[in-house]
C-alpha cells in the first residue's frame, strides 16, 4: 500500500473509531480494513496510536456524560456503580482490596473479643 492510500485509509480509521464509540471490530469493517491492521498500526505508528487514545478518552468522557445524565434522573443502579467505582476511598465496595505493596507481605492478627483468655 501507497504511504499515501495508507495515510488515507488511516483517517477513515480514525473517522470510523469516532463513529462507532472505539468499537475496533465496526470501525475497520467501515474502514475496509482488517482488526489486526489497526493493531499494527498501533504498534509501529506513534502519532495514529496517540490519536486513538484520546478518541478512546472522548469516549469515556461521553459515557461518562450519560452516566451523569442518569444520576440526574436518579437511576439508582448508575449511582451505586459511580459509588463503587469512584467512590472506593470513601468505603463504597463491596469487597476489601488489600494492597501488598512491593514486598508482597502481609500480617494477618485475628482478635476474638469473646475469648475471655484475651482480656487485659
Amino acid at each position: 500500500m501507497e504511504e499515501t492510500d495508507k495515510s488515507d485509509t488511516k483517517r477513515k480509521m480514525l473517522n470510523a473509531l469516532e463513529e462507532s464509540l472505539s468499537i475496533v471490530t465496526l470501525a475497520a469493517q467501515k474502514a475496509g480494513i482488517h482488526r489486526s491492521t489497526h493493531y499494527q498500526w498501533m504498534q509501529d505508528d506513534l502519532e495514529y496510536k496517540k490519536q486513538v487514545e484520546e478518541l478512546n478518552n472522548v469516549c469515556l468522557d461521553f459515557a461518562e456524560s450519560k452516566l451523569f445524565d442518569n444520576m440526574r434522573k436518579n437511576k439508582e443502579t448508575s449511582t451505586i456503580f459511580f459509588l463503587k467505582t469512584r467512590g472506593k476511598n470513601r468505603g463504597y465496595v463491596e469487597r476489601q482490596e488489600i494492597d501488598l505493596g512491593t514486598d508482597n507481605h502481609f500480617r494477618v492478627e485475628i482478635v476474638d473479643p469473646l475469648n475471655e483468655d484475651t482480656k487485659e
